[in-house]
């Protein structure tokens, strides 16, 4: 026989049998369709049931396999669903950026779960060095702020500014995490800034915070109306092609947020190499609340809507966009 010709035959013999094994091992088969679920989140203290769910191991108890992928602002991580890159947002990624990605590819993105925050459930705040004379925010008038980086962070910070009475205040951009250090040095006045920065900055002696729940009050009108800030999101794409994966996401995800809200102190230890939290600033940091897409009033939605009409406004979104398209219905 020639050579050739016995390879061949010895390749599709090979190949018949593997096809055999295979269809010997349906288990194995499933565990190798499984899609990969690449979830991005910014490294700050509202993504913790992303990490809880991660660490205590809901996703793999689903049967999924779920790769966090850490990004340095959350713009990256909208651009990066954008490009196929990420599957889906853990929380604390913000919802303006999330619609501004909406708006240039619309019915791209599915919010499951928001982050509200408040007076009461502090995630945003305005800073100060300890020392500063400034007591309300219209005493930055003319001082120079930093706000983290992003279009959501800088037209959040020019609008509590100006309806603060901040008149003639500038805005830079500056990584949240050289917040506290800028203010220690001098190189700014105040900063629009998130937790865990205020706590740091008390902890360390260095900055004291003007006021918090400034969305609430400002944008929204009401210092206990919830602002959804950041979100938690999964691309339509993935939720089409993947619909029994994405209910167990969520649901796994949903333990994260139960585990968030039942056992805090537990909780937080997953705060650790997510974030930049660790040691003491793990139980003093305040945590946000989480609202599912199960859990939303009309009044929530009203809440953010308002929220969202703050960039049409402004010109950023070139239409209104309804936030209620963006919501995942289960």
């Amino acid at each position: 026989m020639n050579p050739s010709n016995s390879r061949r035959k010895l390749l599709q013999a090979g190949a018949a049998s593997a096809a055999l094994g295979l269809m010997g091992a349906p288990a194995i088969v499933r565990a190798q369709s499984t899609p990969k679920i690449r979830i991005g989140y910014w490294p700050i203290a509202a993504g913790l049931p992303f990490y809880a769910a991660v660490e205590k191991g809901y996703f793999k108890e689903a049967g999924l396999d779920v790769e966090p992928i850490k990004f340095a602002a959350a713009q990256q991580i909208m651009e990066a669903m954008l490009a196929g890159r990420c599957d889906g947002s853990a929380n604390g990624t913000g919802s303006a950026n999330l619609a501004i990605g909406e708006i240039a590819a619309p019915g791209t993105f599915k919010i499951f779960c928001a982050n509200p925050s408040n007076v009461k459930n502090v995630l945003d705040e305005f800073l100060v060095p300890v020392a500063s004379t400034a007591k309300v925010m219209s005493d930055l008038k003319g001082k120079k702020v930093a706000s983290g980086p992003g279009i959501q962070n800088v037209t959040l910070a020019k609008t509590v500014l100006e309806r603060g009475g901040a008149i003639g205040a500038t805005v830079i951009e500056l990584p949240i995490g050289q917040h506290v250090a800028a203010l220690a040095a001098g190189q700014v006045d105040a900063v629009y800034t998130l937790e865990p920065t205020g706590t740091i900055g008390r902890l360390n002696g260095t900055t004291r915070v003007l006021e918090a729940g400034v969305i609430s009050k400002y944008i929204l009108g009401d210092a206990m109306a919830p602002w959804f800030g950041g979100s938690a999101s999964l691309t339509a794409e993935f939720v089409k092609n993947h619909p029994v994966e994405t209910k167990k996401f969520v649901t796994a995800y949903a333990k994260g947020i139960a585990l968030v809200r039942t056992n805090a102190a537990e909780a937080r230890q997953y705060l650790k190499g997510y974030t930049a939290i660790e040691g003491a600033l793990t139980s003093e940091v305040p945590l946000a609340a989480y609202t599912l897409y199960n859990e939303f009033t009309p009044k929530d939605i009203g809440h953010f809507q308002k929220f969202f009409d703050l960039f049409s406004d402004k010109g950023i979104f070139p239409s209104r966009l309804m936030v209620d398209t963006m919501l995942y219905k289960g």
